[in-house]
């Protein structure tokens, strides 16, 4: 991720935006620059992501696809040449784009735009929100936990069922940790981009073992969370899901996975700053308090 934002941060040169500030346009053309410099920005993002990959997983080399649409050509820079693969891109790339704008992402490159930062640099500020642990790594941490629980109970000669699944999750929550990839601070039930990923396993992967034990876990962890009584939202999110599909193709590299994550999330968060520029939003400022009125909250004199 830190090659992911310098790579955009050298590309903000070309930024028409900043060129066009520069050169004093009226703030009711604004709109148009920005625009231009989204378009671009969402045009160079896969390429930049693909180069970073291939640099340091590989041999550096990138092919191209232009031919293809946007998630082909993408998959074609990685490396991949498989028609399901690409169809799994198109997923990855269509339900991680945005969920609401008050995601730490959506809603930094907002808060940097909002300076009238140009659309390169503000979402290159978003990337690093992405960065953060509670936000764009729970796919990897997802994956690690069901990795765990295979490892354990495959060096104890148990079968992963639904019972050890209990067991592993019951260990984990009375360690005082959570169960990644359950619960999401917006939704109260099961969220939709974890019934797309789980329809594309059952129709190209039904027989993987990893797919086998999401979809065991999905059974049986709802009632878990319910019983430990804590959780707002027992049911899985968006993360529970993505990285055991990019491992069944040989997509191993789960640090990288934040990167993909990046690609799509650029899709959302810079609609929406069309729309700031768009509309003349204001700098965003929070608001300040003072101790009297903190004290006033809490019923101090």
């Amino acid at each position: 991720m830190t090659q992911f934002t310098i790579g955009l941060n050298a590309a903000q040169t070309n930024s028409e935006f900043a060129k066009a500030y520069a050169s004093g346009v009226p703030k009711t053309d604004y709109h148009k620059y920005a625009l231009e410099d989204i378009l671009n920005v969402i045009a160079i993002l896969p390429e930049i992501a693909a180069t970073i990959y291939r640099n340091v997983y590989f041999d550096g080399i990138v092919s191209k696809d232009t031919s293809l649409d946007f998630s082909g050509n993408f998959a074609r820079m990685l490396g991949y040449n498989d028609a399901s693969f690409d169809e799994l891109m198109r997923l990855y790339m269509c339900i991680h784009t945005d969920h609401e704008g008050g995601n730490a992402s959506a809603h930094t490159t907002h808060l940097v735009g909002s300076t009238l930062s140009d659309p390169y640099l503000s979402y290159a500020a978003g990337l690093n929100a992405l960065a953060g642990p509670l936000h764009g790594l729970a796919n990897q941490e997802v994956l690690k936990w069901i990795q765990d629980l295979s490892a354990k109970f495959e060096a104890e000669g148990k079968e992963v069922n639904a019972d050890t699944i209990t067991e592993f999750a019951w260990d984990t929550l009375n360690a005082k940790k959570v169960i990644p990839g359950y619960g999401h601070a917006v939704l109260r039930k099961t969220d939709p981009r974890y019934v797309c990923q789980r329809e594309f396993g059952l129709k190209h992967l039904p027989d993987d073992p990893l797919f086998k034990v999401v979809d065991t876990i999905y059974q049986v962890m709802p009632d878990i969370l319910k019983e430990h009584g804590k959780v707002a939202n027992p049911y899985p999110n968006v993360d529970s899901h993505s990285g055991v599909l990019l491992w069944h193709y040989g997509f191993t590299q789960f640090q990288y996975y934040t990167v993909l994550f990046g690609v799509s999330r650029g899709v959302g968060a810079l609609s929406q700053l069309y729309w700031d520029r768009a509309l003349g939003l204001p700098l965003e400022r929070p608001k300040s308090v003072t101790p009297e009125w903190i004290m006033s909250q809490v019923g101090m004199k």
